[in-house]
């Protein structure tokens, strides 16, 4: 009897484990997945503009193709890399965050100046047709994926590399799907939602009606904030990346900017009382969006003046 009651002991801190290490695994795809919100959105706002002159009855089964591609670079491709740089060049992985923090800041940047400076003509497509036309829609879309899925799984690694190879696998799985249904289930009523909303304007029923209308009046300003929305938090990651791993490597003077947005967000937080979280959260979020923009306006220079050299030479 002693020794089944010690098979049971240990089964029931077996099973203890277990749940603790499932709560660990959840815990460390909810962080992962929060911090790399910003990537997130700028995913969901890219990937509806592939579908521009698509025909209604094709953009499912090329949201659906994507998603599957997605869906592939992150588990065959990124994953198995990001696991063994992580196990084999951990000291990589900072480096790596900082060219993705890098990138996402020239994007966010080069957004902006395109929107005051950029030229003003109309990049909307003819009407695609064919399937050569959604090959080269559904690979355009997929290598675009490629970099900001890199960039979601490398964020989400940061926030479990310190745990063990089965827990890091598994989160970063979880966040795979996880990531993917979203913004793939989020691009998919995006792109129906002005269908949606001209079946209902064909209901006999008023309100429903005014939904229909609304919804299809409401799409064009939608998909707007949600590209604003988008180049904000990819200013605002950006920044964020660049200065929490530019400052936790030590990287001599760039320490300096991570050292004083981290002690003016304590002030405020100490000061301020029940909102001070909120508002030094606020007061580090703004200086990542400007150090976010800063950095990535001077990538955005750069690289004019080396096109335009080209030119010039040329």
């Amino acid at each position: 009897m002693g020794g089944l009651l010690g098979l049971l002991d240990d089964i029931a801190a077996l099973a203890k484990l277990a749940a603790a290490s499932l709560d660990d695994v959840g815990a460390a795809a909810g962080r992962a997945t929060a911090k790399a919100a910003g990537v997130v959105v700028d995913d969901t706002a890219v990937t509806p503009q592939y579908l521009q002159g698509v025909t209604a009855e094709r953009e499912l089964p090329i949201v659906k193709k994507i998603a599957l591609g997605s869906i592939r670079n992150k588990l065959l491709f990124i994953l198995p890399v990001a696991l063994l740089l992580n196990h084999f060049l951990p000291a990589l992985l900072p480096l790596i965050l900082i060219l993705g923090g890098a990138y996402l800041a020239f994007e966010g940047a080069e957004k902006v100046w395109h929107k005051f400076f950029g030229a003003q003509h109309d990049d909307k497509p003819a009407v695609v047709k064919g399937p050569e036309a959604e090959k080269r829609i559904v690979s355009g879309a997929i290598r675009t994926d490629l970099i900001l899925s890199a960039e979601i799984m490398v964020i989400a690694l940061s926030e479990v590399a310190h745990q063990g190879f089965w827990s890091q696998l598994v989160s970063l799985l979880v966040v795979a799907f996880f990531i993917t249904v979203l913004v793939y289930g989020a691009v998919a009523l995006l792109v129906r939602m002005d269908d949606i909303g001209l079946k209902l304007a064909e209901r006999e029923g008023s309100g429903a009606q005014a939904l229909g209308r609304g919804l299809v009046t409401a799409m064009p300003s939608v998909l707007a904030v949600i590209s604003l929305v988008g180049t904000v938090a990819m200013l605002w990651v950006g920044g964020h990346i660049l200065l929490a791993n530019m400052g936790e490597e030590g990287l001599g003077w760039l320490n300096a900017p991570y050292a004083w947005v981290h002690h003016i967000e304590h002030i405020i937080a100490e000061a301020t009382g029940a909102f001070g979280s909120v508002l030094g959260w606020s007061f580090n979020t703004l200086c990542s969006a400007v150090i976010g923009f800063m950095v990535g306006s001077l990538l955005v220079g750069g690289l004019r003046l080396v096109a335009a050299g080209k030119g010039h030479v040329e």
